[in-house]
C-alpha cells in the first residue's frame, strides 16, 4: 500500500506547532492542495500553512510536523508532512467547540463563561455532569436539562467522531459518515470502507483507499478490487467514453489497484450480477458498461426511434412554399437546401449536417419560415450561451440554453437523490412545442440528449443541426456522430461552399484541413495568416503583439474579444502558463483593482475567467438599466465565459458578469469553478465563435495534435485566424487522422431491433 499522507515524514524535520485552522485560503480537491491560516500557535498572531491533505475541517485543532519555509513571493509559510486532529483538550480549544454551535443553545460568550467556571474540567462536566451547567450565570436548570439531553444525544456521534479521527477522517467528513451510517459505522468501516465511495460525495476511491489501507485491508480484497474496477470506469466517463473494452478496463484498472488483471474477471461478473455493470459481446471482445450509461443509450435509442415518423407532405406544396420564402427573403436556395427543408417538413425527426460557409443558417432559417407559415409553436436552442445566442443573431428568432428550454431546478444536493440535475421539462411535463431546432449538436452529450428527449412527446418534429467533424462533446457519447453513422435517419450534408463564403480562406482551408489537404502559407490571404517562429517566449511576445496592437484594428474588435486558443493545458504554449503571462499584459497590477489569490496564481476585477464545471445551483439574474433585475435563473456551465466585475474581501465574494448578460455571485470557496480565460484549449472553445482566433503552435504530443482539434480551431473564427509558430506542426496535424477513440454505441443501440 502507499504511505498515507500521515507517514510522509521527512527525516529533516524540524517543527512541530499546535493550533486551530482559522480559514482556509485555497484548496485544490484533485490533489488536496491545501493553503490555511494557523492560529492560536504559540508566540504568532497567525501562521500560513502548506501542504496536501485528502480532507481539511476549518475550527479543527491540529498538531502539526513540518518544516518553515521561505516562499518569494507569499513569505513565511509552515510547510506541514504531517498531522493529527485533536478533540478539545485546553481550555481555549474547549471553549472554540462549544463555542462553535455544536451544542444548540450555547454561543460564544455563554462558552467563555461556561470555561472560565469549570476550567479543565469543562468536557467532562459537559459529558457526565451538565446540570452542574446551572451553577453558570445565564444558564437555568432548564436550559442545563436541554443542554444535557443534547449532550448525550451526541455523546454516540462524538465517540464515532473520535474513531473515525484515528483513520484521519476530518470533523466535517465524519459528520457527513455519521449522519449516514448512524452507528453502523464502525461496522461498515471495519467490513467494507469503499462502501464510503459509493454512498457519500466527498469521499472518492482514493480516500476510502487511504482509510482501508490504515485499517488493515488487503490489497487483493474483494470490496478494494470491485471498488477500483467501478472507479476506473467512472474516470474514463469523465474523457467521454460510456464503455471501455474489458481488455482495457483490466489494463487501467491493473495500474490503479498495483494487482494482476487476472484477479479481476471473477470481480467483473460480481459486479454485472449486482447490475452495476452491463457486459455486451462484440465480435471478440467484451464491452463493460457503467449500467447507468448503458441505459441512458438504450433509452435514448428508443426515443428518438418513437419520434421517427413519416408525416408526407403534398410534394407540391412544399416546392411552392419554397418558392414563396425564396422571393420573400430574397435568397436563393441549392438543391440541397430544397432537399433539407421538404425532409424537415415530411419527418419527424430530421438531421442536418454541414461544415462552415455550407449555407446552414440559410437552411435553418427558410425550415423556420416554411413551420411559422404553418402557424406552428417553434422552440430553437443551443447548448451553450455563445451558441444559442449566435443563433438568435442568426435567425431572428429567441434561441435559448437547453437547459433553459427544459426549464432547470437547481435543488440542493440532498434533495436530488442521486440525481446529477433536474429539469421541470420532463416525460411527466413535456415540452409545448411542435417544432424544435437545436443547433450545435456536437456539443450534447447522451445525459442532455436524454433529458431533452424525455420532454419531447412523439408527434413534435426534432430537428438536429451540427458539424460532425467537430470534436465530441465535452461529456460521455458522441451523439450527433452516431446518429449519422446509424443509417436510421433522414439526415442532409450540405457540401456546397457558398460564393461569398468561398472568398474566405478560413472556410476554404477549414475544408480542406478536415480533407486532409495541405493549405497554402503564402500569407496573401486577406484572413488566414501564418506567423513562423520556433522559439515558445518569441510566439508569446509576438501573440501579445497581435492582441493588444494588430488585431483589434484589423478586426474591430476589443483585445479581450480576441481569443488565443492552444491545444495543450500544459507545457510552453499551454493554457496554464499563457494565461499567466496575457493577464499580466491585457489586466495588469492596479491599486484600483482588487485581487484574490488562488492556489498557484491569483484573479482580478477585469480578469476574462471561464466556468470549467457545471454548477446547477448557482444563481444569475440578467439586470436591466439601473441594475434591475429583469430576468433570473439557475445554472452556469462548463464553457461559460465572462468577466470578473467584483471582489469583495468583506463578504467573501466575487461577482461575474457572462457574455450574455448573466450575473452570478461566487464565494471565495467557489471561485475554484473558475479559471482565466485569455487562453482557452480548443476543446473548450467548442460552439464558440470570436471576430478573431490566434492559434500558438508548436510539437506536442501526436494524440493531441490532430486534425480534427486544428479543423475546430480555424472554425471559431469570423473574421481572421493568426496561426504562430511551426509551419512542420501544423503541416504534421492535417496529416495526423488519429482520433482519440471515444468509446460510444449510441449507433448500435439504434439498429437493433427494439
Amino acid at each position: 500500500m502507499p504511505r498515507s499522507w500521515q507517514e510522509w515524514m521527512s527525516s529533516d524535520m524540524s517543527e512541530c506547532v499546535t493550533g486551530y485552522i482559522d480559514h482556509v485560503i485555497f484548496r485544490n480537491e484533485d490533489n488536496g492542495y491545501t493553503v490555511f491560516v494557523m492560529k492560536g500557535v504559540e508566540g504568532q498572531e497567525e501562521l500560513t500553512c502548506v501542504g496536501n491533505f485528502p480532507v481539511i475541517s476549518q475550527g479543527a485543532t491540529i498538531e502539526a510536523s513540518g518544516s518553515y519555509i521561505n516562499h518569494h513571493v507569499y513569505g513565511k509559510q509552515f510547510q506541514i508532512t504531517s498531522f493529527v486532529e485533536k478533540m478539545p483538550e485546553d481550555a481555549l480549544a474547549m471553549e472554540r467547540y462549544l463555542g462553535s454551535g455544536a451544542i444548540k443553545g450555547i454561543g460564544a460568550a455563554l462558552a467563555a463563561r461556561i470555561v472560565r467556571h469549570f476550567g479543565e474540567d469543562t468536557l467532562r462536566i459537559v459529558e457526565e455532569e451538565p446540570e452542574r451547567l446551572a451553577e453558570v450565570k445565564g444558564i437555568s436548570e432548564k436550559k442545563a436539562r436541554e443542554i444535557a439531553a443534547q449532550t448525550s444525544e451526541k455523546a454516540d456521534m462524538r465517540k464515532a467522531m473520535m474513531f473515525l479521527q484515528k483513520y484521519g477522517i476530518s470533523l466535517n467528513l465524519g459528520a457527513k459518515i455519521y449522519q449516514k451510517y448512524g452507528d453502523s459505522v464502525y461496522s461498515v468501516l471495519q467490513e467494507n470502507p469503499y462502501r464510503l465511495a459509493d454512498d457519500i460525495s466527498g469521499v472518492g476511491f482514493k480516500i476510502a483507499d487511504e482509510i482501508a489501507g490504515r485499517i488493515g485491508i488487503h490489497t487483493d480484497s474483494d470490496y478494494r478490487i470491485r471498488s477500483g474496477m467501478m472507479y476506473t470506469l467512472l474516470q474514463a466517463s469523465g474523457e467521454g467514453h460510456v464503455y471501455l473494452p474489458q481488455e482495457e478496463l483490466f489494463g487501467r484498472a491493473s495500474v490503479l489497484l498495483g494487482i494482476d488483471p487476472s484477479y479481476m474477471e471473477k470481480h467483473l461478473m460480481d459486479l454485472a450480477m449486482e447490475r452495476k455493470v452491463v457486459l455486451k459481446e462484440n465480435g471478440d471482445s467484451v464491452l463493460v458498461y457503467p449500467s447507468r450509461f448503458y441505459y441512458l443509450e438504450l433509452n435514448t435509442a428508443r426515443m428518438l426511434k418513437e419520434l421517427n415518423i413519416l408525416c408526407p407532405e403534398d410534394e407540391g406544396f412544399v416546392q411552392r412554399r419554397i418558392r414563396q420564402i425564396e422571393k420573400e427573403t430574397g435568397t436563393i436556395l441549392d438543391e440541397m437546401q430544397k432537399k433539407a427543408v421538404t425532409e424537415a417538413a415530411s419527418h419527424g425527426l430530421f438531421i442536418l449536417t454541414g461544415g462552415p460557409g455550407t449555407g446552414k443558417t440559410t437552411t435553418i432559417n427558410a425550415i423556420i419560415r416554411f413551420f411559422e407559415g404553418e402557424g406552428v409553436e417553434l422552440r430553437l436552442a443551443a447548448p451553450t450561451g455563445r451558441a444559442a445566442k449566435r443563433m438568435t443573431e442568426a435567425t431572428g428568432y429567441e434561441a435559448q440554453t437547453i437547459h433553459r428550454l427544459l426549464e432547470l431546478n437547481g435543488l440542493p444536493e440532498e434533495e436530488r437523490e442521486g440525481q446529477a440535475v433536474h429539469f421541470e421539462r420532463n416525460a411527466e411535463n413535456p415540452l409545448d412545442a411542435d417544432v424544435i431546432i437545436i443547433d450545435e449538436m456536437s456539443m450534447v452529450d447522451i445525459h442532455l440528449m436524454h433529458s431533452l428527449l424525455l420532454a419531447v412527446t412523439a408527434g413534435t418534429r426534432l430537428i438536429l443541426v451540427g458539424d460532425e467533424n467537430q470534436l465530441p462533446s465535452v461529456g460521455p457519447g458522441n451523439v450527433l456522430r452516431d446518429i449519422i453513422c446509424s443509417g436510421e435517419f433522414s439526415v442532409v450534408e450540405l457540401k456546397k461552399i457558398f460564393r461569398q463564403a468561398s472568398e474566405s480562406d478560413i472556410v476554404v482551408n477549414a475544408h480542406k484541413i478536415n480533407r486532409g489537404e495541405q493549405v497554402t502559407l503564402s500569407n496573401k490571404s486577406r484572413d488566414f495568416f501564418f506567423l513562423k517562429r520556433q522559439d515558445a517566449d518569441i510566439i508569446i511576445r509576438v501573440v501579445i503583439a497581435l492582441i493588444q496592437e494588430k488585431l483589434p484594428r484589423y478586426v474591430e474588435a476589443k483585445p479581450f474579444d480576441i481569443q488565443v486558443l492552444t491545444p495543450m493545458r500544459k507545457g510552453l504554449l499551454g493554457v496554464e502558463r499563457l494565461n499567466q503571462i496575457l493577464q499580466r499584459y491585457l489586466n495588469p497590477p492596479d491599486p484600483s483593482k482588487k485581487e484574490k489569490e488562488l492556489g498557484q496564481g491569483l484573479f482580478r476585477e477585469g480578469d476574462k475567467v471561464m466556468q470549467i464545471r457545471n454548477n446547477y445551483q448557482l444563481e444569475w439574474e440578467v439586470r436591466g438599466r439601473y441594475g434591475i433585475p429583469v430576468d433570473k435563473g439557475v445554472g452556469v456551465f462548463n464553457g461559460d465565459t465572462g468577466i470578473l466585475k467584483t471582489i469583495n474581501e468583506f463578504s467573501e465574494t466575487a461577482e461575474v458578469e457572462f457574455e450574455d448578460g448573466r450575473c452570478a455571485e461566487y464565494s471565495f470557496k467557489q471561485l475554484e469553478e473558475l479559471e482565466l480565460a485569455y487562453a482557452v484549449t480548443i476543446h473548450k472553445s467548442q460552439g464558440s465563435e470570436y471576430p478573431a482566433v490566434v492559434i500558438p503552435l508548436l510539437s506536442g504530443p501526436r494524440m493531441l495534435l490532430n486534425r480534427n482539434l486544428l479543423y475546430t480551431a480555424v472554425t471559431r473564427a469570423r473574421k481572421c485566424v493568426t496561426l504562430v509558430g511551426s509551419e512542420e506542426t501544423f503541416r504534421e496535424m492535417i496529416n495526423n487522422e488519429k482520433q482519440q477513440r471515444r468509446y460510444s454505441s449510441l449507433d448500435i443501440r439504434l439498429k437493433e431491433e427494439l
